[in-house]
Protein backbone atom coordinates (compact mmCIF):
# COMPACT_ATOMS: atom_id res chain seq x y z
CA UNK A 1 0.00 0.00 0.00
CA UNK A 2 2.83 2.37 0.91
CA UNK A 3 4.58 1.80 -2.43
CA UNK A 4 1.37 2.24 -4.42
CA UNK A 5 0.51 5.41 -2.52
CA UNK A 6 4.02 6.75 -3.11
CA UNK A 7 3.84 6.11 -6.85
CA UNK A 8 0.43 7.76 -7.10
CA UNK A 9 1.66 10.83 -5.18
CA UNK A 10 4.80 11.04 -7.32
CA UNK A 11 2.74 10.88 -10.51
CA UNK A 12 0.33 13.49 -9.14
CA UNK A 13 3.21 15.86 -8.38
CA UNK A 14 4.58 15.33 -11.89
CA UNK A 15 1.22 16.31 -13.38
CA UNK A 16 1.05 19.42 -11.17
CA UNK A 17 4.41 20.71 -12.48
CA UNK A 18 2.52 21.86 -15.59
CA UNK A 19 0.24 24.09 -13.50
CA UNK A 20 0.76 27.19 -11.33
CA UNK A 21 -0.25 25.25 -8.22
CA UNK A 22 1.34 23.27 -5.41
CA UNK A 23 0.18 19.93 -4.01
CA UNK A 24 -1.34 21.52 -0.87
CA UNK A 25 -3.14 24.08 -3.04
CA UNK A 26 -4.53 21.26 -5.20
CA UNK A 27 -5.84 19.46 -2.11
CA UNK A 28 -7.40 22.70 -0.85
CA UNK A 29 -9.03 23.34 -4.24
CA UNK A 30 -10.48 19.82 -4.27
CA UNK A 31 -12.09 20.41 -0.86
CA UNK A 32 -13.42 23.77 -2.00
CA UNK A 33 -14.88 22.34 -5.21
CA UNK A 34 -16.51 19.53 -3.24
CA UNK A 35 -17.99 21.89 -0.62
CA UNK A 36 -18.68 24.95 -2.82
CA UNK A 37 -17.49 27.41 -0.14
CA UNK A 38 -15.56 27.06 3.12
CA UNK A 39 -14.22 29.45 5.71
CA UNK A 40 -10.46 29.48 6.33
CA UNK A 41 -11.07 27.59 9.59
CA UNK A 42 -13.17 24.90 7.90
CA UNK A 43 -10.61 24.52 5.11
CA UNK A 44 -7.79 24.41 7.65
CA UNK A 45 -9.48 21.49 9.42
CA UNK A 46 -10.12 19.62 6.16
CA UNK A 47 -6.52 19.87 4.92
CA UNK A 48 -4.97 19.46 8.40
CA UNK A 49 -2.88 22.62 8.26
CA UNK A 50 -2.55 25.42 10.78
CA UNK A 51 -4.93 28.35 10.35
CA UNK A 52 -2.05 30.71 9.52
CA UNK A 53 -0.61 28.29 6.95
CA UNK A 54 -4.03 27.91 5.34
CA UNK A 55 -4.40 31.70 5.21
CA UNK A 56 -1.06 31.98 3.37
CA UNK A 57 -2.13 29.18 1.02
CA UNK A 58 -5.41 30.96 0.22
CA UNK A 59 -3.56 34.27 -0.24
CA UNK A 60 -1.36 32.70 -2.92
CA UNK A 61 -4.32 30.99 -4.61
CA UNK A 62 -6.22 34.28 -4.61
CA UNK A 63 -3.22 36.07 -6.13
CA UNK A 64 -3.16 33.42 -8.92
CA UNK A 65 -6.92 33.95 -9.47
CA UNK A 66 -7.83 30.40 -8.43
CA UNK A 67 -10.13 31.43 -5.56
CA UNK A 68 -11.84 34.50 -4.18
CA UNK A 69 -12.90 35.61 -0.73
CA UNK A 70 -16.58 36.46 -0.35
CA UNK A 71 -18.50 37.82 2.62
CA UNK A 72 -21.16 35.51 4.01
CA UNK A 73 -24.65 36.72 3.07
CA UNK A 74 -25.99 36.06 6.58
CA UNK A 75 -23.04 37.23 8.68
CA UNK A 76 -20.77 39.92 7.21
CA UNK A 77 -18.02 39.02 9.71
CA UNK A 78 -17.64 35.60 8.09
CA UNK A 79 -15.49 35.31 4.97
CA UNK A 80 -15.83 32.29 2.73
CA UNK A 81 -13.45 30.99 0.08
CA UNK A 82 -14.93 30.19 -3.34
CA UNK A 83 -13.21 28.54 -6.32
CA UNK A 84 -13.01 30.59 -9.52
CA UNK A 85 -13.27 29.18 -13.05
CA UNK A 86 -9.49 28.98 -13.43
CA UNK A 87 -9.26 26.86 -10.27
CA UNK A 88 -12.08 24.58 -11.42
CA UNK A 89 -10.42 24.16 -14.82
CA UNK A 90 -7.12 23.11 -13.22
CA UNK A 91 -8.87 20.57 -10.99
CA UNK A 92 -10.74 19.13 -13.99
CA UNK A 93 -7.62 18.88 -16.17
CA UNK A 94 -5.50 17.28 -13.44
CA UNK A 95 -8.21 14.74 -12.61
CA UNK A 96 -8.54 13.86 -16.30
CA UNK A 97 -4.77 13.33 -16.55
CA UNK A 98 -4.85 11.15 -13.44
CA UNK A 99 -7.64 9.09 -14.99
CA UNK A 100 -5.60 8.63 -18.17
CA UNK A 101 -2.65 7.47 -16.04
CA UNK A 102 -4.85 5.02 -14.14
CA UNK A 103 -6.28 3.77 -17.44
CA UNK A 104 -2.74 3.02 -18.62
CA UNK A 105 -1.97 1.21 -15.37
CA UNK A 106 -5.10 -0.93 -15.66
CA UNK A 107 -4.67 -1.66 -19.39
CA UNK A 108 -3.58 -5.27 -18.86
CA UNK A 109 -6.24 -6.01 -16.22
CA UNK A 110 -9.18 -8.13 -17.26
CA UNK A 111 -12.64 -6.68 -16.74
CA UNK A 112 -13.13 -9.08 -13.81
CA UNK A 113 -9.85 -7.99 -12.21
CA UNK A 114 -10.83 -4.34 -12.57
CA UNK A 115 -14.26 -4.99 -11.02
CA UNK A 116 -12.70 -7.00 -8.21
CA UNK A 117 -10.13 -4.29 -7.51
CA UNK A 118 -12.86 -1.66 -7.42
CA UNK A 119 -14.98 -3.73 -5.03
CA UNK A 120 -12.02 -4.38 -2.73
CA UNK A 121 -11.01 -0.71 -2.69
CA UNK A 122 -14.60 0.30 -1.89
CA UNK A 123 -14.64 -2.22 0.96
CA UNK A 124 -11.25 -1.00 2.24
CA UNK A 125 -12.51 2.60 2.18
CA UNK A 126 -15.69 1.62 4.03
CA UNK A 127 -13.71 -0.24 6.70
CA UNK A 128 -11.31 2.68 7.14
CA UNK A 129 -14.23 5.06 7.65
CA UNK A 130 -15.76 2.71 10.25
CA UNK A 131 -12.51 2.49 12.20
CA UNK A 132 -11.97 6.26 12.01
CA UNK A 133 -15.49 6.94 13.29
CA UNK A 134 -15.06 4.81 16.44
Amino acid sequence: MRYISGIIKQNGRKILTNYPITSPQFVALQWLVENEELTIGELSNKISLAFSTTTDLVDRMEKNELVERVKDSKDKRVVRIRVLDKGRQIIQEVIEKRQVYLGEVLEDFTEEQTESLNELLDFLHEQMRKVNNK
